[in-house]
């Protein structure tokens, strides 16, 4: 597992600005809300969640903002790439009915488990925050997945004028949910985590990881836990004792990076 296996690239498709998904072949069995490793040669390996999962035809959605999504971005159908895994704790799932909040691209890590959700007959309402209509993706998908889809964009372009976490807070206050699960901005899924107080809660975290087997220590919060086997999903009873959490992250160097 924890070596990379070298698989090829089935479908890069654009689906947003700047943002694509990658398909690849991967038989390994994965849970939505784990991760993978994901190797470019030459260039660096970075942990991605699951995006797609369909049998051995597994992928990852992302967004171009570095050296190494920058370059996996530009890989093309038949280009090689590396894979381990899978790494982590995915979600569970669990409730009559489900709401999934998604900032940014924290949608994509949300839409296996909502699909998952549908298929076990629970009701599912997804809420994707993004800052304006051209960086809207999934909607479509996840409509047809039988979910229901609420937009908000920080300006207004389409849908709920506002924040993700304010169309779930409206949500939460007109509607019985047994269950929040969040993926996106930190600060958005500690405010979701407040308006939680008797509602089962569960937040995916994004932390800078080099070896995703616990070992390197680059990934902690609070008292110890680390995001690469703790994580990187985690409840929100181990949450609300996560002194850091909403509150900075650590850079490659270790250093603290406020929010």
């Amino acid at each position: 597992m924890n070596i990379p296996k070298i698989t090829k690239i089935i479908e890069s498709k654009r689906e947003a600005t700047d943002i694509k998904t990658i398909t690849f072949h991967y038989p390994e069995e994965i849970e939505s809300g784990q991760f993978f490793m994901v190797w470019m040669p030459d260039v660096d390996e970075i942990p991605m969640s699951v995006s797609y999962i369909n049998g051995d035809i597994k992928g990852i959605t992302f967004r171009k903002i570095g050296d190494a999504t920058s370059a996996l971005y530009k890989l093309k159908p038949g280009n090689k790439i590396g894979i381990r895994g899978p790494y982590g704790n995915g979600f569970k799932i669990q409730g009559k009915h489900i709401l999934f909040v998604g900032g940014g691209t924290g949608v994509a890590m949300l839409a296996p488990a909502a699909e998952e959700a549908v298929k076990n007959s629970i009701s599912s309402t997804v809420v994707i925050g993004v800052k304006n209509k051209s960086e809207l993706f999934f909607e479509k998908r996840l409509k047809k997945c039988g979910a229901k889809v609420i937009i908000s964009t920080d300006d207004g372009s389409v849908g709920y004028k506002g924040f993700a976490s304010d169309a779930a807070k409206e949500i939460l206050k007109k509607e019985k949910i047994d269950a929040v699960l969040t993926c996106g901005p930190e600060m958005m899924m500690k405010t979701l985590l407040d308006c939680c107080k008797n509602i089962s809660f569960q937040a995916s975290l994004e932390r800078y990881m080099k070896c995703s087997i616990g070992i390197c220590g680059q990934c902690c919060i609070g008292k110890g836990l680390r995001v690469c086997i703790d994580g990187p999903v985690f409840d929100g009873k181990t949450l609300k004792n996560v002194k850091d959490f909403g509150v900075y992250r650590r850079d490659s160097a270790g250093r603290k990076i406020q929010f």
